[in-house]
């Protein structure tokens, strides 16, 4: 196994944490919309509409913690949140091939 897949992995010794919960589903977000390849099949797979879903759900999670975060994890949310978005857009408004 490569060096920058092992770090990808989740370690089942960390415990959970706001930003784990975040870093997952922002993982699950750039897999649909096949940033990232899916673990299982190996593929780059495209589903920007479970992609924006994702998204919508870390923007309802943004909404519902302000003000409980700390600053990592406010500014981490915020820029996850930026991009994925930038990145949706685009994809959405991609000519299809």
């Amino acid at each position: 196994m490569a060096e920058n897949e092992k770090r990808d992995e989740p370690n089942a010794d960390e415990p959970m944490s706001f930003t784990s919960l975040v870093l997952m589903l922002a993982a699950g977000a750039m897999q649909t919309m096949g940033v990232i390849v899916n673990p299982i099949t190996q593929k780059a797979e495209k589903n920007l509409k479970l992609a924006r879903q994702t998204i919508d759900l870390l923007d309802i999670l943004r909404a519902k913690t302000q003000g409980n975060l700390d600053d990592t994890e406010s500014k981490l949310l915020a820029e996850l949140l930026g991009d994925l978005k930038l990145k949706i857009v685009k994809l959405e408004q991609a000519p299809s091939k």
